[in-house]
This record gives C-alpha cells, sequence and structure tokens, in this order.
C-alpha cells in the first residue's frame, strides 16, 4: 500500500478536466489490483478526511486500488466555504466526477481495472447520478451515510449494484436512504449500522462501513469468472 509518512493513502496526482481547471487526488494502486474505487466526499471534507483515509486503506488491503479526490479547486473550496453553494450542485459535481473516471480510464497504472465508486453525504448522489452516465463503465457503487435523494431523477437509470450504508441513528438520512432505495432498479442492498450517527463516530461503526464496502466492492469487481461461482446478495434491506 502506498502511504506517505503522515499516513495518507496514495501519491498525489492531478486530474485535468475539460473547464482547463484540475482537480486534486490521492492514487494507490496495489500489486495485482482487482479494481480501483474513486472516492466522492461530500460537504465539509476532503480526500484528507481520516475517515476516507481508513476506508481506503481497508480497501487498499483487500487489493483494491484507490483515488480520493477533491472535487472542487482550492479556489472552489474557498467560495464553497462562504456560499455552501457548490457542495449542493449536484449536476457539478457529476461533470467533475465523470472527467476524473475518464481520467482513470485513459491512465497508465488504472486504465485496465474494473470502477466503482464510494460516495459521502451530497458526494454520494453524484457517484449515483455518474454511474447512471457512465453506466458500461462503473461495475459497483457504495453510499457512506449519502443524500441519493439529491440523484431521485436518475435512480431509476443506475444499473451498477448499489450498497447504502446508513446510521440507525442518523434517522432522517435513513428515511430518504429507504426512500431512494425503493426507487433504485438495480440489485441493491439496504445495510443499516445500529447505533451509528450520520458520521459513524461510535466504536466500531466506521469498522462496519470499511468492511461492508469492501465485500461489496470485492464481490462486484471481480473478474467475471470469479463472480461467477459467487452466490448472488439478495436486494433487500439488511441490519449490520
Amino acid at each position: 500500500m502506498d502511504t506517505t509518512l503522515n499516513g495518507t493513502i496514495g501519491r498525489p496526482v492531478r486530474i485535468p478536466l475539460r473547464d482547463e481547471a484540475e482537480l486534486t487526488g490521492n492514487l494507490a494502486i496495489p500489486k495485482a489490483a482487482r479494481g480501483i474505487v474513486i472516492f466522492a466526499h461530500g460537504s465539509g471534507s476532503s480526500r484528507l478526511s481520516p475517515r476516507n483515509q481508513y476506508v481506503a486503506r481497508v480497501l487498499g488491503e483487500a487489493g483494491l486500488g484507490t483515488l480520493l479526490v477533491d472535487l472542487l479547486t482550492e479556489a472552489e473550496e474557498q467560495e464553497d466555504e462562504l456560499t455552501g453553494g457548490l457542495r449542493f450542485d449536484i449536476g457539478f459535481l457529476t461533470s467533475r466526477l465523470v472527467d476524473t473516471i475518464h481520467w482513470v480510464m485513459q491512465s497508465e497504472e488504472a486504465r485496465e481495472l474494473p470502477i466503482g465508486l464510494f460516495g459521502a453525504s451530497t458526494g454520494a448522489a453524484a457517484a449515483l447520478a455518474a454511474s447512471a452516465m457512465e453506466c458500461r463503465e462503473v461495475r459497483a457503487v457504495v453510499s457512506r451515510g449519502g443524500r441519493p435523494d439529491l440523484a431521485s431523477r436518475v435512480l431509476a437509470l443506475v444499473s451498477a449494484p448499489t450498497l447504502l450504508i446508513v446510521g440507525g441513528d442518523d434517522v432522517q438520512v435513513l428515511a430518504l436512504n429507504r426512500d431512494a432505495y425503493a426507487r433504485l432498479r438495480c440489485e441493491r442492498r439496504l445495510t443499516v449500522v445500529p447505533g451509528a450517527t450520520h458520521l459513524f463516530e461510535e466504536p466500531g461503526a466506521l469498522e462496519a462501513v470499511a468492511r461492508h464496502a469492501s465485500e461489496w466492492f470485492t464481490q462486484h469487481l471481480a473478474p467475471p469468472s470469479e463472480r461467477a461461482g459467487t452466490r448472488e446478495l439478495r436486494a433487500q434491506p439488511r441490519s449490520a
């Protein structure tokens, strides 16, 4: 696993965009990687978030590459701190995530790897919307404490297997995820982590998130020969 001295997962990369701006990310590809997971974090977070870094580390230990990327430039982040507008502009965030997917598909290190998306908070809506747009490229989606309701118009178009992870005590977001679950038409699962709130700060909560995400991505990003012998998961809610 590629880890810098300060514990950050991956090496810094710059991702050029169609509008000539650049995004900053951290890319880590383990040997014999089974796939790559792109992180789309939510409001008030970043690629350096300890929560995202922890999940990325667990995915890396499972043989998955990770790309943690800030979907806003530094100037846009400063603007968003003042206005709070960009973090809820799902169309804007989705376009940035789609550009990132295209960059991964063209990169020498990761272009042959199946792609998964891990979204948190508003980033989960962008992940689902990007999945609907890039349905042939995105093989799996995981939402952590996400706001899939913000992508409600495209939920029925998502074809990638989708895992929604929500804290049992995150009452409002849990209700929104249950509604989104009913709208999805793909293989899906709703997993509730008992006693957890929105940020999964309770003992063992984030570990549960990482475990569920790792299992989901490992299953759905595996080569077809490995998936053929794997029992299909039933598409129904399940508590952790």
